[in-house]
């Protein structure tokens, strides 16, 4: 690998990325192609960004900040006009075109071998052929997504919706019209535009698309200047703080504490900023502690009971050999899961997997032992 040419296009020194190399910057080997991956943001590079051999760069997505009061967010981020896009509940990728080859990179950096399939599947032939050095931005949802499984999504499988576009070697995307353009023209999915709204009118229509969200168990919006001038913000419903606190407090122990609080906080910031009655604060309450409580005491009974804490899963695949490099792919990354026999459908196999909660399993059968907190 060129390092000093990949250094220039990554706007660091060839010294600088030396010495990050097998501290921030990790060599990957597998799947092919080889590349560099950076495991976290550092000298203004975002964490995901890849680097591979042939000198080529798909900078990592930016990590978007959150709106907490609404209004105000609005007001001192926005210069006028901006746009109202859904946010979608599942994992996030960039889907490219390497050496011919058709991958989907990872938020963290890494190259899935399921969703490398599924964008085969799901994309329209050809669609890297005109522009080679398109990095397509988007969402993977539905049931049979392995790392966020929702049915709340019009698919029994996996889809994808695209969300930005970028380009190979460049930080920056290229906005929501492009995007949505983009997405017409070549009749690929994209995340829902619900409007654009001048930023003094944006937050009561805001809210008001937030609750009808809400309603619908989906996640909430990312807000984005159509001109792409500054950083997007996100905003989220009360009902998707909820169900990620119900999903956490179900595996507690292997999850990080910042992200059962942030979603506490933002159920606070949320409450006071809509100004609402006792009677809709207390309802909040009951959402938010039973999100809490009732996953937390299934799983403390569920370990009473002897069972194993677990997450069942599935996905469909053409190939056999995806469900063996996914099994792989789970296990570098730290999960330990058990791939039950294919079952043969149409097109594929159906793959069940048990993903097993380790941490969680051991802590709380040591306190119910008698270990202390």
């Amino acid at each position: 690998m060129n390092l000093e040419r990949a250094a220039k296009k990554l706007g660091i020194s060839k010294e600088r990325l030396q010495s990050l190399q097998e501290t921030v910057i990790k060599t990957s080997s597998w799947p092919e192609p080889r590349l560099l991956r950076f495991e976290k943001e550092t000298s203004g590079v975002e964490a995901g960004t890849v680097v591979f051999e042939s000198g080529e760069i798909i900078f990592g997505y930016p990590k978007i900040r959150r709106a907490m009061m609404l209004a105000p967010a609005l007001e001192s981020h926005f210069s006028d006009t901006l746009a109202v896009e859904e946010k979608m509940n599942g994992h996030n990728v960039r889907i490219s075109s390497v050496e011919g080859e058709v991958i989907a990179i990872t938020r963290g950096g890494f190259i899935c071998p399921y969703s490398s399939e599924v964008a085969q599947r799901l994309l329209p032939d050809g669609i890297f052929e005109e522009m080679p050095d398109l990095v397509m931005c988007g969402e993977m949802v539905g049931p049979e997504n392995p790392y966020v499984p929702k049915s709340i999504y019009p698919t029994d499988s996996i889809d994808f919706y695209l969300f930005d576009l970028a380009r190979k070697n460049c930080k920056k995307t290229m906005g929501v019209h492009k995007t949505h353009q983009f997405a017409d023209d070549h009749q690929v999915k994209a995340t829902a535009l619900l409007g654009e709204f001048h930023k003094d009118r944006a937050a009561e229509k805001i809210k008001r698309i937030i609750k009808r969200l809400g309603r619908r168990g989906r996640e909430g919006v990312v807000i984005k200047d159509p001109e792409n001038r500054v950083p997007p913000l996100k905003y989220t419903s009360s009902e998707a703080n909820c169900n990620d606190l119900a999903v956490a407090f179900r595996y507690y122990n292997d999850y990080a504490l910042d992200f059962f609080l942030s979603r506490a906080v933002r159920e606070g910031f949320q409450s006071v900023e809509w100004r609402e009655t006792p009677e809709e604060r207390k309802a909040r309450a009951l959402r938010l502690g039973e999100s809490i409580l009732l996953p937390l005491a299934e799983t403390i009974e569920r370990k009473q009971a002897g069972e194993n804490i677990e997450q069942k899963v599935q996905i469909r695949v053409r190939s056999l050999q995806t469900a063996r490099e996914f099994e792989f792919h789970l296990r570098r990354s730290g999960i330990r899961a058990i791939f039950d026999s294919p079952e043969p459908i149409d097109e594929g196999y159906l793959i069940r997997i048990t993903k097993l909660i380790m941490s969680t399993n051991d802590k709380t059968q040591a306190l119910l032992e008698g270990e202390m907190w």
